[in-house]
């Protein structure tokens, strides 16, 4: 990917799966990113799942969390920026809306517009456990049906602490909309289809 700039690459591994959903999309317009960093799986899903004429919205805070630990996230939103700048020159037809804040906020004000509706959600905000519920069901009001949501680090963390980790989240919530999200992929990502 010449021409950015990432201090880390925790997407490294996705497209492969990722690939793999994009002729299960409805369609290729309307992207939702909850955590966004350094724009690394943005810039990935621009060049390779969004069509022209398409839009991804990025939520995040661009201040870090917990699971960041002694990370300098600093520049992270300087960096975003840039990178945002470079697949834009690339890719104009393809529209990049930045919504800086809280999942919270910016979920809950995006779900009051009557335009908000997505093919392709991508969770991967707060790592703890009642944060990555809380966007997950949030977010799934706005997902169309045949929509795909997919959710980062579902294996990620210590196991003895299930509340600062996303799979208590991700379970809970697989297990209360076990009628219309049906199961697709489950491995460090977890991948879910709205087919009710």
């Amino acid at each position: 990917m010449s021409g950015y700039k990432f201090t880390q690459d925790w997407f490294h591994w996705a497209p492969e799966i990722w690939m793999q959903l994009i002729p299960g999309l409805p369609a290729r317009q309307n992207f939702l990113e909850v955590g966004s960093y350094e724009g690394r799986s943005t810039v990935w899903a621009i060049e390779h799942m969004l069509s022209d004429g398409g839009s991804i919205t990025c939520i995040d805070t661009w201040e870090g969390g917990e699971e960041h630990g002694d990370l300098d996230v600093s520049r992270s939103e300087q960096a975003f920026d840039y990178n945002i700048g470079v697949v834009k020159s690339r890719f104009p037809l393809r529209e990049i809306r930045k919504a800086k804040g809280t999942s919270y906020q910016m979920l809950t004000v995006l779900a009051t517009q009557p335009d908000a509706e997505f093919d392709f959600v991508y969770i991967d905000g707060s790592h703890i456990a009642r944060d990555v519920l809380t966007d997950a069901c949030i977010a799934w009001g706005m997902l169309k049906e045949g929509g795909i949501m997919v959710f980062d680090d579902y294996l990620w963390g210590d196991r003895r602490d299930t509340l600062h980790r996303p799979k208590l989240a991700i379970d809970a919530f697989v297990n209360l909309f076990a009628e219309e999200a049906h199961t697709m992929h489950s491995g460090y990502q977890y991948v879910v289809k709205k087919v009710g």
